[in-house]
């Protein structure tokens, strides 16, 4: 099985991606390979801050690597919190705080249409490629369930009656937007010749 840094120690966002792709490759994190330095991520979109974390790990350590950067985007919030998703309420980040932040600029909003975007920043033999997913959903007036993190209790995806925190969680892998990312994450790695690289 072939190794393949994933640029966080999120440990939530590992064990989903591990349930996606861990048949196909090893997934390391950024704690096995020995990195507790902290990276900054300042870009003004998800790629930007993708691109830092990938290019930090491949510069220092020398690894193949990929990481990502994910957003809640809220129509009638103007694409918010979008790239500022896990500090929307302010340092340091606080999903809760973050929730009840969403929850009160919504509250006399009745457009509750909304989706979460990843983007994923692979770095190859020195290349950089982009992979990008997204689910629509709306979000709801209240907190529902308690599995997921981030904003999972409050955004129930289209075509479901439940909230992403509402859900086991390999059926949340089965149709997020991190899946669908990793998805297309994993037809690239299958179409190109990785011995020598990975």
């Amino acid at each position: 099985m072939k190794d393949l840094v994933f640029a966080t120690n999120n440990q939530h966002k590992i064990q989903e991606v591990k349930l996606i792709i861990g048949k196909t490759f090893q997934i390391i994190s950024l704690s096995d390979i020995g990195c507790t330095d902290e990276i900054i991520e300042d870009a003004n979109t998800l790629e930007g801050n993708a691109l830092i974390k990938s290019r930090f790990v491949f510069q220092k350590f020398g690894y193949n690597c990929f990481a990502d950067d994910t957003g809640l985007e809220i129509s009638a919030l103007h694409g918010n919190p979008g790239v500022f998703s896990a500090r929307y309420a302010g340092e340091p980040p606080d999903f809760e705080a973050n929730i009840d932040k969403v929850l009160r600029e919504m509250s006399d909003i009745s457009d509750r249409n909304a989706r979460f975007r990843t983007v994923i920043s692979l770095i190859l033999g020195e290349k950089e490629y982009f992979f990008e997913g997204f689910i629509k959903g709306n979000i709801l007036n209240h907190r529902r369930g308690n599995n997921g993190f981030g904003y999972d209790s409050i955004f129930v995806p289209s075509g479901y009656n439940k909230t992403f925190a509402e859900m086991k969680n390999e059926e949340k892998a089965s149709i997020s937007h991190r899946y669908i990312a990793l998805s297309e994450l994993m037809k690239f790695l299958n179409s190109v010749d990785t011995s020598g690289i990975i």
